[in-house]
């Protein structure tokens, strides 16, 4: 979600590796397993095209109280157009109905219809037609018309405007390379149009095949025009789901109610089990950890979406190994390394002396949360192949300083400078930085970190015009869907760059054209060729993978019985209940 990891991938050890952006495909309940077992798995692109509404019960599950959410880190939009990290994501699956919608089934997303069909392509691919089901509403009870859906899309076009937000339509869809949305560019768009009420037509520059998995994304969720409020949308999002904002504090908290005009029956995915949910953001990770696995008053109700810190699992034996919800992600976390800015040479002598073992404990990772990386993609993908990792990125070891130094010796780069942003409010990351910068300067390197509050730290990772080298937004990686057609197009081209979502900055139209010529493959053909693309691009050096991220979180002793979101690597919010 950038798995853009969004994530976010709100988490302590996030947080001091880096920021993860992203979004995409959830993760299996096992709580009986340890760390070690819950391997990460592949996940299959999966559809249903025949689910209807109502959603599948959950056993056990009952109605009623309100759901306390907790996490350190704060979700940066709740604006459908603009988000794109998995925690606001994640929350946005209970305010927003898309096109399309994966449903979590044994672990697995299966994409299924939801607002529309799941589309029916021309016989050239270029064309794709999806019919819009009837009588879905509003919040405030107005229905909502097949025109909000096209505006929608338009809308994802203000990339000026909404700089987070996907930017997949604007390769794919037709003049998505010269439409910048309806604000400068009006309404006529060449890509998007309706026919009737219920006919959404969608006219592409060149195939995309993974469109209908696209669709699930926030910023196709309907916006009526003559209500969108532009840059104050985010503070009050009109809700097709089953909860809408009650109140909502930026940065701090979000208070969530019923949506009275959501109709289950035409709902195949979401349910309304809860009165509401409570978010709150930005308190610790670990203190807010050991609150819910205490238990006490409002604590018992209560889930924390950071992930495990590794002090805590001594904890989690007897009944309170019932508390740890586990699951699948589809996430690669990495620190990254400015291509533009920083010779290969260098940045092979950063990749030698850098401490992967020391930052891995530091960062309070363990086997619950996280698996060494070595490898663009991760394992859930499709696509992915171990194979031999690159000299010095296999995720894993002490870093060797005076070998790197004589490295840079050899380039005539001794003193180099590497700058880079980092947390400089929280114990934790102040001490990441710390080990990351020690081991740099013993390898020959002048190392400037440059501290910003947590409040800032994604807006200026995500600048690349910043005065930084290194340790640049996203930070992580999240499959939209299933394949490496949601990664190398995403992060590894010229365009990337402009889009706010590259690692390493490359822009080599040779790469370009070798990535496009995969992409452009029938999905059975296209799958065995990533792993070839995925070595390439690690040979270039342009980050260090550190882990692929898994969902290990604790719940209160009154939360229901929790699945969690492979899609996301979060809990998965719209099928939570309390026990009482």
């Amino acid at each position: 979600m950038a798995r853009r990891f969004n994530v976010a991938i709100a988490a302590t050890a996030a947080l001091a590796l880096g920021v993860a952006g992203c979004s995409s495909p959830s993760s299996n309940n096992d709580t009986q397993g340890s760390g070690d077992s819950n391997k990460i798995e592949g996940q299959v692109n999966a559809t249903d095209p025949n689910a209807k509404g109502p959603a599948k019960e959950i056993e056990g599950a009952r109605p009623g109280g309100v759901l306390n959410v907790v996490a350190q880190t704060t979700p940066n939009t709740f604006d459908p157009t603009d988000i794109y990290y998995v925690d606001s994501n994640e929350i946005g699956k209970t305010l927003f109905r898309t096109p399309t919608q994966f449903d979590i089934r044994d672990g697995k997303a299966v994409l299924v219809p939801d607002l529309t069909d799941l589309g029916t392509p021309s016989a050239d691919k270029l064309t794709w037609t999806f019919k819009m089901q009837p009588n879905i509403k509003y919040e405030d009870g107005t229905p909502v018309k097949v025109e909000d859906l096209a505006y929608s899309i338009k809308r994802s076009f203000a990339h000026d405007v909404f700089v987070n937000g996907p930017t997949y339509q604007m390769q794919y869809f037709k003049d998505g390379d010269k439409y910048k949305g309806p604000y400068k560019d009006g309404d006529n768009y060449a890509g998007v149009e309706t026919q009737g009420t219920d006919t959404l037509i969608i006219h592409l520059a060149r195939q995309f095949s993974d469109l209908p998995f696209y669709l699930t994304f926030p910023a196709f969720t309907p916006i009526p025009k003559e209500k969108d409020t532009r840059q104050d949308y985010k503070n009050k999002p009109l809700a097709t789901g089953p909860y809408k904002f009650k109140t909502y504090q930026a940065g701090t908290s979000l208070v969530l109610e019923k949506n009275t005009n959501w109709d289950a029956n035409t709902d195949p995915v979401r349910h309304q089990y809860l009165d509401g949910f409570n978010f709150q953001w930005g308190g610790d990770a670990i203190k807010s950890q050991q609150a819910v696995l205490n238990s006490n008053g409002q604590d018992a109700n209560s889930i924390n979406y950071d992930e495990l810190d590794a002090s805590l699992i001594p904890q989690l034996t007897g009944d309170k190994r019932e508390q740890l919800v586990q699951g699948q992600s589809s996430c690669t976390i990495v620190w990254q390394l400015d291509t533009r800015k920083i010779d290969l040479p260098i940045r092979k002598a950063i990749a030698k002396a850098y401490p992967y073992d020391a930052l891995y404990k530091a960062a309070g990772l363990n086997d619950y949360v996280a698996e060494t990386a070595s490898t663009v993609m991760p394992p859930s993908v499709q696509g992915y192949e171990k194979y031999t990792p690159v000299a010095d990125l296999a995720g894993s070891g002490a870093g060797d300083p005076a070998a790197a130094k004589a490295m840079l010796e050899a380039a005539g780069k001794v003193g180099f400078e590497l700058q880079y942003y980092f947390d400089n409010t929280k114990p934790l990351t102040q001490q990441v930085s710390q080990i990351r910068a020690d081991a740099l300067t013993k390898a020959g390197f002048k190392v400037k970190p440059i501290g910003v509050s947590t409040a800032d730290l994604r807006s200026k990772k995500g600048d690349y015009d910043a005065p930084v080298n290194m340790g640049q937004s996203p930070a992580g990686w999240c499959s939209d869907w299933p394949t490496g057609g949601s990664w190398f197009p995403v992060l590894f081209q010229t365009h990337s760059i402009a889009d706010g979502q590259s690692w390493g900055m490359l822009s080599d139209k040779a790469l370009d054209k070798e990535i496009d010529d995969v992409a452009n493959l029938p999905a059975e053909e296209s799958t065995s060729k990533w792993a070839a693309l995925d070595k390439k691009i690690m040979e270039q050096y342009v980050a260090l993978p550190t882990y692929y991220d898994k969902l290990a979180v604790v719940k209160g002793t009154n939360v229901g019985t929790t699945a969690g979101d492979p899609t996301m690597g979060m809990p998965l919010f719209v099928n939570m209940y309390l026990k009482s």
